[in-house]
């Protein structure tokens, strides 16, 4: 949300940002250049992963009128509340970023809501084509859905500190994982999978969460203290550095939860070759294109995990390939400016005009809201 308000505004589009407070955030209201600014409203409590901020009720009423379009984010229980009760009658696009799987309690009580907002938005929009047209939710209204893909800024890194890394792990090939440690990310077979590989190979996971215990516990277990390192917390420039340190980038995750992997893109930004699973109505393996990017292979097998690491490894004309192939499916799909001149192509579609014209003449742009 946040880096499509600051590249929508970048083009001339007035473009607001109202959200909850997270980890305790205190309310503002902040103008972030002239034709953004970011309400941030004060959450009480957070139940089941859901942020509850009635604040952001009463800010909504009190603007929405100001607004072309109001896009809002799904899952997001609260802002889905909060359009309901807006008396909003403008435009709205709704980015269906995942459905809700784990809250099973929630969405029963949610149901009526979620199924209002499919109906009341004029046009749906998910991160890849797979998720929106294979999610349950979504298949009676596939006439208005569409897809913009996430798209990022390039992965810069310190070159003295990849030579560190380089130096570190001299002589291995380095395959880098990120992410919470958590059971929908598929850690254990990514473990499981070095057995599978010789000394030749270091995997390093960066990342911390409730099962980095367990994890680290499996390590010790097969013995494989050579072979994988848990990284722990990492800030953003030791993740550049790995990025650009590694050799394959590898996604072991099982579940459905994981509907798109920045993390992906981000190492494609790196022209790295990436290693990923294939998680029935995800849109993960639409990112990394198999045998184009990378390999896409079997969930929750570690022989599979293995075997595509060390074909990618051991050939190096095929590494190559895929390298290229990487970097060359990022700039095509996933950089900042496709997905903001996608962005701008459905607020077109939505609004029965070309955005972009109105831009490049200068005229007055009406307002587009991210609600979440």
């Amino acid at each position: 949300m946040y880096d499509l308000m600051l590249g929508l505004s970048a083009e001339g589009v007035h473009c607001d940002m109202l959200c909850a407070s997270t980890e305790g955030h205190p309310p503002a209201e902040i103008k972030l250049n002239e034709y953004a600014t970011l309400f941030v409203v004060h959450t009480p409590i957070k139940v089941a992963s859901t942020m509850l901020a009635p604040a952001m009720i009463t800010k909504l009423r009190k603007i929405a009128r100001q607004y072309d379009i109001i896009h809002i984010h799904h899952p997001d229980p609260m802002a889905t509340l909060a359009l309901y009760l807006s008396g909003y009658q403008g435009k709205v696009v709704l980015h269906w970023h995942s459905d809700i799987l784990k809250q099973k309690t929630l969405l029963k009580l949610y149901r009526p809501l979620q199924e209002w907002l499919i109906n009341r938005a004029d046009r749906i929009v998910g991160t890849t084509p797979r998720y929106v047209h294979e999610s349950p939710f979504l298949q009676h209204v596939q006439h208005k859905v569409d897809y913009v893909p996430i798209g990022v800024t390039p992965i810069e890194s310190d070159e003295a500190g990849v030579v560190a890394i380089r130096n570190k792990y001299e002589g291995k090939n380095l395959i880098f994982s990120l992410g919470r440690l958590v059971e929908y990310k598929g850690y254990e077979y990514l473990i499981h999978a070095a057995e599978k590989l010789d000394d030749r190979f270091h995997i390093v996971i960066g990342g911390k969460g409730p099962l980095q215990p367990a994890l680290t516990a499996l390590i010790a277990q097969l013995g494989l203290q050579d072979r994988v390192t848990l990284l722990g917390f990492m800030d953003d420039s030791q993740v550049a550095n790995y990025y650009a340190a590694a050799d394959v980038y590898c996604l072991s995750s099982i579940w459905k939860t994981e509907a798109f992997a920045i993390v992906q893109i981000e190492a494609m930004s790196c022209g790295k070759p990436v290693v990923s699973t294939e998680i029935p109505g995800s849109g993960v393996s639409w990112v990394n294109q198999h045998d184009v990017s990378g390999l896409v292979v079997a969930r929750q097998n570690a022989g599979a995990l293995a075997g595509a690491i060390k074909r990618i490894c051991t050939d190096p004309i095929l590494y190559q390939q895929y390298a290229a192939g990487s970097l060359d499916r990022y700039h095509t799909y996933f950089t900042r400016e496709k997905m903001i001149q996608k962005c701008l192509e459905v607020y077109g579609v939505v609004l029965q005009r070309e955005v972009k014209t109105i831009i490049k003449i200068k005229k007055t742009n009406k307002a587009v809201l991210v609600a979440g």
